[in-house]
């Protein structure tokens, strides 16, 4: 029995052990005013035709809040392999030439991986505030990926949260977004102005490589 006990032990270890292999892709674009509703009638419609490719798991389609035409695209793919896969596909290479000819900024897209991520919480849909933070790192000293995990753990006890996730550059380990959903804007200016969350900021301020980039957004349906 005891032997049994110590091989299902060791079985769940290894499986908690084991690294998540979930693939994102994080990508910003600024578009023409006059082709607002075209920009997003095109990523609704790569976001639907993407939905067939092997590895999808989903995409989301924010626009930053007070600054139309300006938006922020989060894939989430089952490994990075196929994730590749749907980079190359024809559906992608169709979407980004629609893109291109809209565009006002280059389509920033970056590849990432999960630091934190937590389970999600039922939210209020199109009535979230979203808040996505990129975060740099310049200097040496703190370990920056412990100060955001420790922030995620924290913040999502608060009330009002719906979700709070941590992801890492795939290549540069120095650069993160941390993506959040509050059921209002209320909870997340709560939640800006709490104490664990001043002791991330004054934790990370000596080794930013830049200020965050803050930005709230609302969920394009």
């Amino acid at each position: 029995m005891k032997r049994l006990l110590l091989l299902i032990s060791t079985v769940l270890l290894s499986a908690q052990a084991l690294p998540d292999g979930t693939a994102y892709s994080v990508a910003y674009v600024d578009i023409l005013p006059a082709s607002r509703t075209a920009a997003i009638a095109a990523i609704k419609q790569y976001r639907e035709a993407s939905r067939k490719d092997d590895g999808f798991q989903r995409i989301e389609f924010f626009e930053q809040a007070g600054r139309p035409a300006h938006f922020c695209i989060i894939e989430t793919w089952a490994n990075n392999k196929e994730l590749e896969a749907h980079a190359a596909s024809a559906n992608t290479k169709e979407f980004r030439t629609k893109i291109d000819s809209m565009r006002l900024s280059d389509y920033d897209q970056r590849p990432y991986k999960t630091l934190s991520v937590g389970t999600a919480r039922n939210g209020g849909g199109s009535r979230s505030t979203f808040v996505i933070t990129h975060v740099d790192i310049g200097g040496q000293g703190t370990n920056a990926a412990d100060l955001l995990r420790k922030l995620a753990e924290a913040s999502r006890k608060e009330e009002g949260s719906v979700r709070f996730d941590v992801l890492q550059h795939a290549m540069r380990a120095n650069h993160f977004t941390v993506i959040e959903e509050w059921q209002s804007a209320k909870e997340a200016d709560a939640h800006a102005a709490a104490a664990h969350t001043r002791d991330y900021r004054n934790g990370l301020a000596p080794v930013a490589g830049s200020p965050l980039d803050e930005r709230l957004y609302k969920v394009v349906e």
